[in-house]
């Protein structure tokens, strides 16, 4: 009786472990797409079966931040086997109808021009401030009518970050820009706002610096803004049994230096680096290496990372199947493609049969 006790317990214990292997290898792949309110339902059946058929598992959806959208869309997507995510465009806020009422809360340059009226290299740069209270309500807000959707793996931050100090090299010469150093009309948020709460905890104004680029509590006080946000976007989302994910910039250092985010430091579930290799001159293999330094960052940590993949640039499926090898080989839990309507129908074909090859 002992005996058989023992076996069955052997055996329970090795279905158990069967499954905890599986979970850990598991590789999952999505894509980022934005909806249109008037596409029929039909036609967004046919989008995602061509998704999931392509080897897909999930899908991050902009609906402008519209949750009555999203509700819509959680649906007709669960239906067709895919797991759907609440993509908001978080600290830019372009067209945003309540945000625009409110001209003192958007960001201002170290140049005193502010985001409202003077968009920094492109107009949908309207950036809203993550010190003043009003408008990190506002965004926190959004974040819950996000969350409060039923059926949604994650409300998925993008935009969480300031304004670029610096571009990605390859786009310098479309701007007809160099950046070798902060150049004043780029560097956000000298507000009164931010600069009251700064001077609050180092008895200081960072306008009197003799270079803010050198004035580490001055850069540390923005990368804590957008900190503070994510944490408590994270407690929200956490309310609502929802994950919280992001889009972010490679990797860590890296996105201090260009952006002022500092994403191995935040309360987090998943993050999503956008590897997009073209845009920094680099070749294919640079996806592996982007990859393995936000898992090192991330080595003592639970956040898991998914490897972002920009299709326009790529060359071949030849590559697309590299660069997905590449994120797996270097810790990466998954990849997500830059967008749904970039993939074509060989791009998903190599989709399906690399995930093949890796179950």
């Amino acid at each position: 009786m002992k005996l058989s006790k023992l076996l069955l317990f052997l055996v329970v214990l090795s279905t158990i472990s069967c499954v905890n292997k599986d979970e850990k290898t598991t590789f999952k792949f999505g894509v980022w797409t934005t909806a249109d309110a008037k596409k029929a339902d039909a036609e967004y059946t046919k989008e995602f079966k061509k998704y999931k058929a392509g080897g897909i598992d999930e899908v991050l959806i902009n609906t402008g931040t519209d949750p009555k959208l999203l509700k819509r869309l959680v649906p007709l997507a669960t239906k067709e086997g895919l797991k759907v995510h609440a993509w908001i465009m978080a600290m830019n806020r372009p067209g945003d109808s309540i945000a625009l009422q409110h001209p003192d809360w958007y960001m201002v340059s170290k140049e005193g021009k502010s985001c409202f009226d003077n968009r920094p290299y492109v107009d949908y740069y309207q950036w809203l401030c993550p010190t003043r209270k009003e408008s990190r309500e506002h965004v926190l807000g959004l974040v819950e009518e996000l969350a409060k959707v039923e059926g949604i793996e994650s409300v998925h931050l993008d935009y969480i970050r300031f304004p670029d100090i610096f571009l990605p090299i390859s786009l310098l010469p479309k701007y007809n820009l160099v950046q070798d150093e902060e150049l004043p009309q780029f560097d956000f948020c000298y507000c009164d706002e931010c600069i009251k709460a700064f001077e609050k905890i180092h008895h200081k104004n960072p306008k009197k610096s003799h270079n803010t680029s050198i004035d580490m509590e001055w850069k540390n006080f923005r990368l804590n803004a957008i900190k503070s946000v994510v944490n408590d976007a994270y407690k929200i989302a956490h309310k609502y049994n929802k994950n919280l994910t992001a889009a972010v910039f490679p990797y860590p250092e890296m996105a201090d230096h260009m952006v002022r985010q500092r994403w191995d430091k935040w309360n987090i579930d998943e993050v999503y680096p956008m590897i997009y290799h073209s845009f920094y001159n680099e070749e294919i293999d640079w996806v592996g290496y982007a990859t393995q330094q936000g898992v090192s960052d991330l080595e003592e940590k639970k956040i898991k990372i998914n490897t972002g993949i920009y299709i326009p640039e790529l060359k071949s499926d030849k590559e697309l199947r590299e660069a997905i090898l590449l994120a797996k080989e270097n810790g990466a839990k998954g990849v997500s493609f830059f967008d749904g309507n970039a993939l074509s129908d060989s791009n998903l074909k190599t989709i399906a049969a690399t995930k093949a090859i890796l179950k």
